[in-house]
């Protein structure tokens, strides 16, 4: 499955998981539930990935989780907040960097329309990885 395939198919499972469920619940609910759709499409998910430092020769956990793994290339940053702040993209941006990965998806399911709360962010990305 090409990369676009899959961040389309994960746009499309929050769209309807923001329509099943609207704004202000907790994010921890979206995480379950955009994990469960992502999962009945067949998609490849893992939640709450630790994502280590890796320092001095050694990987050092220091606490980083990205919230999903899609197909083990896409990374998805789960938000339920009034306003986007420029630190969220930050934290994507070095999840992608310190997993190695060149994809990823800020999604804030707190809005009354979600593609107001979408941004696909692409770091590093290698000749052809984008087909």
């Amino acid at each position: 499955m090409q990369i676009n395939e899959i961040t389309g198919q994960i746009v499309d499972a929050a769209m309807k998981v923001h329509t099943a469920l609207g704004p202000g619940l907790l994010e921890s609910a979206y995480e379950a539930c955009l994990a469960h759709e992502l999962r009945k499409r067949g998609l490849s998910v893992r939640t709450q990935v630790a994502c280590p430092v890796h320092y001095d020769g050694q990987n050092i956990d220091a606490g980083f989780r990205m919230d999903l793994l899609v197909e083990d290339r896409v990374v998805v940053e789960l938000k339920a907040v009034d306003k986007m702040h420029p630190i969220f993209e930050a934290q994507l941006i070095t999840y992608l960097k310190l997993s190695n990965r060149s994809v990823g998806l800020l999604i804030n399911f707190n809005v009354q329309r979600l593609k107001d709360g979408l941004k696909r962010l692409v770091s590093g990305v290698q000749e052809g990885e984008e087909d």
